[in-house]
């Protein structure tokens, strides 16, 4: 979804970037939600049972819309805190989803293109490093990194945590040591799919869940299940706002993920 506004002057872009949850895909999500819709009708017996209002008290004899939802913390498009990874980061106890600074949660997008990248195919510091050359960007601290891979595209189809492809530990690791908090892939995890690192990891090739693990010496979050990256129009130039439910004590938050572009006229 794009909106578009002009408001004192200034006209203002905002792309969402964020998944949108739905029973529809609950058959196949790894992390399994379901979503009960209570209508305006079904509130009735609500307020007739503990309040004593029957319709006759309502509108239209409508009452309220309640939805319930039941869900993992790492459903649609969320963010990992570090406690995600493991108990402590850098010898240090591992901040939970509530204690995240919400200043890493807001700050400039860099938009990476890693489209031309296979599904299970590690995404190097060459990698990155080259894009961007192409774009003459230097990345500086508080950026929030969007790797785009084009697999959102896939979001609504059985098998799409299969297919993209994912950072190794050394990339994530130089990306935090350029001074980047938070990172993020529209794809199903950073790393690359379980399917192919399982494997690796049991013949070992490479290091089971190498991107998160990072999390355990070096700080950062990242945002997984992003969407619409091929919406946004430039590389850089834009603001990500990316906050997270404040849940106690929790390893993720749901995320409402947007772009903004601020022009004035």
């Amino acid at each position: 979804m794009i909106e578009s506004f002009e408001r004192n002057g200034k006209r203002t872009v905002i792309i969402d970037l964020s998944d949108r949850l739905s029973n529809d895909t609950r058959s196949f999500e790894p992390n399994a939600h379901k979503i009960i819709y209570k209508n305006h009708k079904d509130s009735i017996a609500v307020t007739e049972k503990f309040l004593g209002l029957d319709e006759s008290y309502w509108p239209n004899e409508e009452g309220w819309a309640v939805e319930e939802v039941t869900l993992s913390t790492h459903s649609g498009t969320h963010i990992d805190a570090p406690y995600h990874y493991g108990s402590t980061s850098n010898r240090e106890r591992a901040k939970t989803i509530d204690q995240i600074p919400l200043n890493w949660c807001y700050g400039d997008g860099v938009l990476i293109n890693m489209t031309h990248k296979q599904a299970g195919e590690g995404i190097s510091i060459e990698d990155i490093q080259q894009e961007l050359k192409n774009i003459n960007y230097s990345i500086k601290p508080y950026d929030i990194i969007l790797i785009y891979t084009g697999v959102s595209k896939q979001f609504h189809q059985p098998g799409y945590d299969y297919l993209h492809a994912g950072l190794t530990a050394s990339a994530t690791e130089w990306l935090i040591d350029q001074g980047v908090k938070l990172i993020g892939i529209d794809a199903w995890g950073l790393d690359r799919p379980f399917d192919v690192t399982a494997k690796e990891a049991k013949e070992g090739k490479s290091q089971f869940w190498e991107a998160h693990l990072v999390g355990r010496r070096k700080e950062y979050c990242q945002i997984e299940k992003l969407c619409n990256l091929d919406q946004i129009p430039k590389p850089y130039g834009f603001t990500v706002c990316a906050f997270p439910i404040n849940i106690a004590n929790a390893s993720a938050g749901w995320s409402r993920v947007v772009a903004i572009f601020n022009e004035i006229n």
